[in-house]
């Protein structure tokens, strides 16, 4: 396959129509680099399997090689984002400015010569001129076209030459800017051509029969206008603000280095994001690798009762066996192991930002309740309530559940703030019964109790009853003990983990389950 005319081609070297064998081994041991970083188990051999497809398939056709590598590389789904993201970095489609963008700064300046990286107009200048509006009016009304066609190769052209009006920031222009003064900026970009406000254009030019379907046989666009649904137009929006993102980082790549862009602006793999930093779509897409994540704990759970299954020797009955051998222990004897299964208590907070880790944590526990003999679950804002119920098998929607606990569980008192002191004494003084010699408590929450008396003797009473104590919090341990944060004073109580992200909480799940 040719490249698409309006780019340059960045897997040939100008001249000689191949890429250097070094620089393709550099440039794959790159990318296999930048994906570890990001967390993906990628061992030499996967490396190896990935260099014999990039010899057995070349370079010519772009989407064959991801596919290849992807099926060398990568072991889940939930790893294709990042991959995709780094594999655009690291074999992108072209290099420089498009084609286009070079071609249109050429005309406006009347065929003087033009650096294909210089800034287009500022996006921060307070009077944008008349000018600017029109580019800006041009692009937005050609891309609504574009996506009411859903032409993905006329969106692919419109999302270089947006970032390449909009998307540039700081002094300098094409290779004489200084990295860290200037760069490419997608949010940037994107929030001056605002593509979401063009649903209702979109949506007009389908009723208007103005378009017809991408490829040419189906209904006009009046007829697709009545079935199609506003939230696929949302959704090849979406489409356009991911080839704009790109499109940024390529360039950006281009001026500060792959491997550095790779490692800031590659977003991270779901079990990878903080709790706190996750965002709506984030934390639904967390919320579907809940029973995936528990099948897997559990699967090792049960590898690990295998490996223990004959228990420790039996000194006493090893020599006692062996007075039938002459002393000699021909035949260990080996003690019965009879693991029992913990009781678990959660204590969680469901304020504010906290609760996207609690309401996960909660439905991880849940989805595991059978390695449990008994799940009793707690949740609090400044008052404590029972929540067990909400959370019966098939019987909590995972979108809803922390909107629920805060309608229908009286977890806030007279203000709506935290108040972890208040919350642990009602606790103490009214639930201490399901706490026993066999119950594991896990306290959720960040700590932080708006300078209020953190109550202190109440955590020891529940540490005194209960088998083990574990404060689980999603924030990083710089961070404990700073502001109003009580962190540091309970960790002198009990045992307190980071747990930032669903692979560290998974983990730590692990090491509660019986052997």
């Amino acid at each position: 396959m040719s490249p698409p005319p309006d780019r340059t081609d960045a897997t040939a070297t100008p001249g000689a129509g191949t890429t250097p064998a070094a620089d393709l081994a550099a440039r794959l041991t790159g990318f296999v680099r930048s994906l570890r970083g990001h967390g993906l188990r990628i061992g030499p051999a996967e490396t190896v399997d990935a260099a014999a497809v990039l010899d057995v398939l070349g370079l010519a056709e772009r989407e064959q090689v991801r596919a290849g590598l992807a099926a060398a590389l990568l072991r889940s789904d939930g790893q294709r984002p990042v991959f995709d993201a780094a594999f655009d970095l690291f074999f992108p489609l072209g290099v420089g400015a498009p084609e286009a963008v070079r071609r249109n700064a050429a005309q406006d300046t009347e065929g003087a010569p033009h650096a294909p990286d210089a800034p287009g107009p500022n996006p921060s200048a307070p009077n944008p001129s008349a000018e600017d509006a029109a580019l800006r009016e041009d692009l937005r009304a050609r891309l609504a076209a574009a996506l009411a066609a859903d032409d993905r190769a006329a969106q692919a052209r419109l999302a270089g030459e947006v970032v390449a009006a909009f998307g540039r920031y700081g002094t300098g222009g094409g290779g004489s800017a200084t990295p860290g003064t200037s760069g490419w900026s997608a949010y940037q970009a994107l929030g001056r051509l605002a593509p979401e406000t063009l649903l209702a254009r979109v949506l007009a030019a389908l009723r208007a029969g103005t378009v017809r379907d991408p490829d040419g046989t189906g209904p006009d666009g009046a007829d697709v206008a009545d079935h199609l649904l506003p939230d696929e137009i949302r959704r090849r929006i979406q489409g356009f603000r991911a080839m704009v993102a790109t499109e940024a980082r390529r360039r950006a790549a281009e001026l500060r280095g792959t491997e550095q862009v790779a490692a800031r602006a590659v977003a991270p793999t779901v079990d990878r994001i903080d709790f706190l930093a996750a965002g709506r779509d984030q934390l639904a897409e967390l919320r579907r690798t809940v029973h995936p994540l528990a099948r897997k704990l559990a699967t090792r759970t049960a590898a690990r009762r295998r490996r223990a299954a004959r228990g420790r020797i039996d000194l006493r009955r090893t020599l006692r066996r062996s007075l039938s051998t002459g002393g000699v222990p021909l035949r260990p004897a080996y003690r019965l192991r009879r693991p029992a299964r913990p009781e678990l208590v959660l204590l969680c907070d469901v304020s504010g930002s906290v609760a996207g880790f609690a309401d996960f944590t909660m439905l991880l526990v849940q989805a595991m309740r059978d390695q449990f003999s008994k799940v009793r679950v707690f949740a609090f804002v400044n008052r404590t309530a029972e929540v067990t119920g909400l959370l019966t098998r098939g019987g909590a929607d995972p979108a809803a559940l922390a909107r629920r606990i805060l309608t229908e569980a009286r977890v806030t008192g007279y203000h709506g703030n935290s108040d972890y002191g208040s919350a642990l004494g009602e606790f103490a003084d009214d639930h201490l019964d399901a706490v026993g010699p066999r119950t594991s408590v896990l306290v959720l929450g960040d700590a932080r109790n708006n300078h209020r008396d953190p109550n202190v003797p109440a955590l020891r009473l529940v540490a005194a009853r209960a088998r083990r104590v574990y404060w689980l919090n999603p924030e990083q341990r710089s961070l404990w003990g700073t502001g109003d944060s009580a962190a540091r004073v309970y960790a002198e109580v009990v045992e307190m983990h980071s747990c930032r992200n669903s692979r560290r909480l998974g983990d730590f799940i692990a090491h509660l389950l019986p052997v």
